[in-house]
């Protein structure tokens, strides 16, 4: 996926380093918070670090997380490390946050980033020094974007970005669209980059534009609603598609609305989707459905391990954290959470909250070696080798996931 739409601004001759620095683990950060960085959750058609990287230019960066992520290990993504001195010229940014990718004005003095008043990071210059531990002071200076309160606001991020970034990509042009396909709208809104589509695609893009990235593919039949935006490498098996981000390698299939996918997960069957965010290496079985909006229309509030949260939406589907499965026909509530490595099967109606790593609704918990064994078959499908660091990697979020 190329940073290339969304809008950097050079503003040094150095372009700075970035250190993207996640607050400590949080329940409203569940189920991600036991598996990856916030930096790799994706806010609209970009990773959170992402739209950070587009501020800071093509410097280096790295992460700073919680120790049990230190081992966190993902093609593409930089290093995982604990909060050190950094020597600028540097960029700071709370991945609490979700910059729109426009630079702000920097100068030659240390500065706090901040949102309508809250901080959201720091600029260190050249000649100057930040400190975790401390706070640091200077000039105030704006940046545009919207805070991240939990992994709920993900879909939030979705609403609020996902329009503006399927629209950088229309002045490529793309590619012809096949004969048979229909376009409700400007046809010059959908942007097909070297992807597969079939006759008898429709594309609805009134509202959105609907980007198709390279390697994808879209089987007949698919009717999308825009803004929609597929990564390289997904393929579309038909269905209703709208609202909606698509990281890589991902296989989809049924109707889908208001929902993001970090990547590489599977809903190859029917059933319904709604305002979600799936994690990677998630496989949601045949007639999975989401509920998205409580019985009274009322603002929907998660169970986080026992912690209870206000969302303060009123549409909001299901969390899935990485390497959870569900079985077919599952129904889900709405404001589900399904931790990491979890499996729900053995009950039509899957609980608000289901704990990392269960093995059904009974107690019980899937073995280490079990997880492991499992991974090790369902990545290679993706073309992913499940190296020493890759097993660390698991291990670690194994390990914290059942210990916290």
């Amino acid at each position: 996926m190329s940073r290339n739409h969304l809008t950097i601004v050079p503003y040094t001759n150095i372009m700075p380093q970035l250190f993207l620095l996640d607050p400590p683990p949080a329940p409203e950060w569940l189920p991600f918070s036991t598996c990856r960085p916030r930096s790799e959750t994706r806010a609209g058609a970009w990773l959170i670090r992402e739209r950070w990287e587009a501020i800071a230019g093509d410097g280096t960066t790295a992460i700073f997380a919680h120790e049990h992520l230190h081992a966190f290990v993902e093609d593409g993504v930089p290093p995982v490390q604990a909060p050190h001195e950094v020597t600028g010229p540097a960029l700071i940014g709370l991945t609490s946050f979700a910059p729109t990718g426009v630079a702000p004005e920097l100068g030659d003095q240390p500065a706090t980033l901040i949102n309508e008043d809250e901080t959201i990071g720091w600029w260190v210059p050249a000649g100057h020094t930040w400190r975790h531990e401390e706070t640091p002071t200077g000039e105030a200076i704006e940046v545009a974007g919207i805070p991240l309160n939990g992994a709920f606001d993900l879909v939030t991020a979705l609403e609020y970005f996902l329009v503006a970034d399927v629209m950088d990509f229309t002045s490529e042009g793309g590619d012809a669209l096949p004969d048979g396909c229909v376009v409700i709208g400007d046809p010059s809104d959908v942007v097909i980059l070297g992807a597969s589509v079939e006759p008898g695609v429709t594309f609805d893009v009134r509202e959105g534009a609907v980007v198709i990235e390279q390697h994808s593919y879209v089987k007949g039949g698919t009717r999308f609603e825009g803004p929609v935006y597929i990564g390289p490498g997904t393929e579309i098996l038909g269905g209703s598609i709208r609202w909606s981000s698509f990281g890589p390698r991902c296989k989809v299939r049924g109707e889908i609305s208001n929902s993001t996918f970090l990547g590489y997960a599977n809903k190859a069957h029917d059933g319904f989707l709604g305002h979600s965010v799936v994690g990677r290496w998630v496989n949601l079985g045949a007639d999975t459905v989401t509920s998205n909006l409580k019985n009274t229309y009322g603002n929907v509030r998660l169970d986080a391990a026992g912690t209870r949260i206000e969302t303060e939406r009123q549409m909001l589907g299901s969390l899935f954290g990485d390497h959870a499965k569900t079985a077919i026909g599952t129904l889900m509530p709405t404001g589900a959470i399904v931790s990491v490595g979890a499996n729900v099967f053995d009950g039509t109606r899957a609980p608000k909250y289901v704990p990392p790593f269960a093995w059904g609704d009974d107690g019980k918990v899937m073995h280490k070696e079990g997880f492991l064994e499992t991974a090790s078959r369902v990545m290679p499908r993706r073309k992913v080798d499940v190296t020493d660091a890759v097993r660390a990697a698991l291990e670690a979020i194994y390990d914290r996931a059942l210990n916290t």
